[in-house]
Order: structure tokens, then C-alpha cells, then sequence
């Protein structure tokens, strides 16, 4: 099993601009990381969220949802190695 300390932090910021864009940021908040995905719905950005280990409680959910109520938001995953690999590769 992997441990919390095999995973890798990053930060998820999206924005509803014609359908859901997303792009992904080292822990510093300034290192874009080169994928970018886009959804037309908000349920695959929490379905993504769910598989990053975003929700470590309620109220990181009730953020989220808020943040998508207004179109805009971020949230910190938490990232297998091979989930990382995806983004950065």
C-alpha cells in the first residue's frame, strides 16, 4: 500500500469558461504544470478530486461545491506516483 509519504502534493485550479478548464500547479502555487484538461461537466472535476485524495473532510466538499456554484476555484490533491507521471509527461 502507499503511504501519505509516496504522494505527490499539487494544486488543481478551474474555471467554467465555456465548459470546465483545469490546470495544475507544484505546491508553490507558481510552477504550471504542462497538462491542462477541460470537462463540459463540474461532476468529472469532483469525480477527479475524489480519485486525488482532495476530500480529506466535509469541508474540503462543501469548498469545492462552492467553488463550482461560482465558477471558479482550486483544491489540493494528493497524487500516486503514476497519477503525477500523467501530468507532468
Amino acid at each position: 500500500m502507499t503511504s501519505p509519504n509516496d504522494r505527490h502534493r499539487v494544486y488543481m485550479a478551474f474555471q467554467n469558461r465555456y465548459g470546465w478548464h483545469c490546470q495544475f500547479l507544484e505546491p508553490d502555487l507558481r510552477t504550471l504544470l504542462p497538462r491542462h484538461l477541460h470537462f463540459k461537466s463540474p461532476d468529472k472535476i469532483i469525480e477527479m478530486v475524489e480519485r486525488g485524495g482532495g476530500f480529506p473532510d466535509q469541508e474540503s466538499r462543501q469548498m469545492l461545491e462552492h467553488g463550482i456554484s461560482i465558477g471558479r476555484g482550486g483544491v489540493f490533491l494528493n497524487l500516486t506516483e503514476e497519477q503525477y507521471i500523467k501530468l507532468v509527461h
